[in-house]
């Protein structure tokens, strides 16, 4: 798993490795492990697989990387 921005920062990592075989009990299991604050940010994110979007259905295996990207604001004024 590859976590972004406030989910980094909500979980105090930037990657991690989970066993789990679906997109959702990835992210159940990340949430456990991270606590309520990352399920907190973890409600706006969208989520990857591989770089395409993924359901939560999607299996996944040891090979594939689940990416966490919350919403970004930025530009100039």
């Amino acid at each position: 798993m590859r976590l972004f921005a406030s989910a980094r920062e909500a979980a105090g990592t930037g990657t991690d490795i989970f066993d789990e075989t679906t997109v959702a009990d990835v992210l159940v299991a990340a949430e456990q492990r991270y606590g309520t604050s990352f399920s907190d940010v973890l409600g706006s994110c969208r989520i990857w697989v591989n770089g395409d979007a993924a359901a939560a259905d999607m299996q996944v295996g040891p090979q594939d990387e689940v990416a966490v990207l919350p919403p970004v604001s930025g530009g100039s004024t």
